[in-house]
C-alpha cells in the first residue's frame, strides 16, 4: 500500500517556519534553465510575467535580473511572501499572498508564466486551464523542478535514510512511481490535453549536490515531509548521525533538474 499523502493545504504552508533557512539550504536552479527561458520563451526586458509558488525567491531573483517587468509573484504562505518582498525590493515585483486558484490576475495579460518546484501542489488540469487564460497568444508557460534523487543513479544516502524517513509522501512523488517533475510522459500529455498550446517541449540535466552534516540537516528541515513531523528534531538528528558516521560527513545527493515549456497558441 502506498504511503498516505500530505494534504495540499498543509503542504503549501509547510515551508514558511524558517524562510531564511529555506532560502539558504535549497539549491539554485542551473543556469541553463534561465538561458532557455531567455532564448526560447521570450524572457527579457519588459516581459510581463507571473510566478506560481515563488517561495523565498530562488527563481524570482533570476527572473528580475533577466528583465521580467512586471513580475507578479504568487505565494500562499505569508511568511515566505514577506521574506520575498524584503529580499527583493524591486519596483518591478508585486507579491500576492494567495493560492494561485484565488489570485487576482488579469487574463490574457502575460507573456510568460513560471513555477519552480511548486506546480505539483496544484490540481494540474485546472491550473493549466487557468494558465492558458492568463497568457497572451504566443506567450509561454515554463515549469521546472530540482528533484532530489535520480532513480537512474544509485544514491547511497537516500537508501541509508529510507527507514528513518518513512511517513506520508507529497504530490512531488507523482502517481506512477516516478517523481512528478520527472514524469515526462504525464506532464507533456497534460499540456497537450488543454488544446491551448501549439509547442510543448522538455529538457533535463543530471548533477550532484555535495553536503556536510550541517547542510544535510538544514536541507531536510525544508522538506514538508520532515518539517511537519512531531518528531522532526529527532529525525534531523538521525540524518546528521548517518551523514557523520556512515558517510564521514560528506554526502553526495544525486539531483535532476527538469524543465517543461509550452507556447500559448494564437
Amino acid at each position: 500500500m502506498p504511503p498516505p499523502r500530505l494534504a495540499r493545504e498543509a503542504g503549501r504552508r509547510a515551508f514558511g517556519a524558517d524562510p531564511a533557512n529555506y532560502h539558504s539550504a535549497r539549491p539554485d536552479y542551473p543556469d541553463w534553465v534561465y538561458r532557455t527561458l531567455r532564448s526560447r520563451c521570450a524572457l527579457g526586458p519588459g516581459t510581463a510575467t507571473f510566478e506560481i509558488g515563488a517561495g523565498t525567491g530562488k527563481a524570482t531573483r533570476r527572473l528580475l535580473e533577466s528583465g521580467a517587468d512586471p513580475l507578479v509573484a504568487v505565494e500562499p504562505d505569508p511568511r515566505l511572501a514577506e521574506f520575498l518582498r524584503t529580499a527583493h525590493p524591486d519596483p518591478a515585483l508585486t507579491v500576492l499572498v494567495s493560492a494561485f486558484e484565488d489570485a487576482a490576475l488579469e487574463e490574457a495579460a502575460f507573456d510568460l508564466g513560471v513555477s519552480g518546484t511548486a506546480f505539483h501542489w496544484l490540481d494540474e488540469e485546472a491550473a493549466l486551464a487557468r494558465i492558458a487564460r492568463l497568457l497572451r497568444p504566443g506567450g509561454w508557460w515554463a515549469a521546472f523542478w530540482n528533484v532530489f534523487g535520480d532513480d537512474s543513479r544509485p544514491d547511497p544516502f537516500h537508501l541509508a535514510t529510507l527507514d528513518l524517513l518513512q511517513g506520508p509522501s507529497t504530490p512531488s512523488a507523482g502517481e506512477r512511481g516516478i517523481p512528478f517533475g520527472l514524469d515526462t510522459e504525464a506532464r507533456l500529455a497534460a499540456l497537450t490535453r488543454t488544446g491551448a498550446f501549439d509547442i510543448v517541449d522538455t529538457a533535463t540535466s543530471a548533477w550532484s549536490l555535495e553536503l556536510d552534516e550541517d547542510q544535510i540537516a538544514a536541507l531536510y528541515a525544508t522538506y514538508s515531509t520532515v518539517s511537519l513531523r512531531p518528531d522532526r528534531d529527532s529525525v534531523l538528528a538521525g540524518l546528521r548521525r548517518i551523514a557523520r558516521e556512515t558517510f564521514g560527513g560528506r554526502v553526495v545527493r544525486n539531483m535532476t533538474t527538469s524543465l517543461y515549456i509550452a507556447r500559448r497558441a494564437a
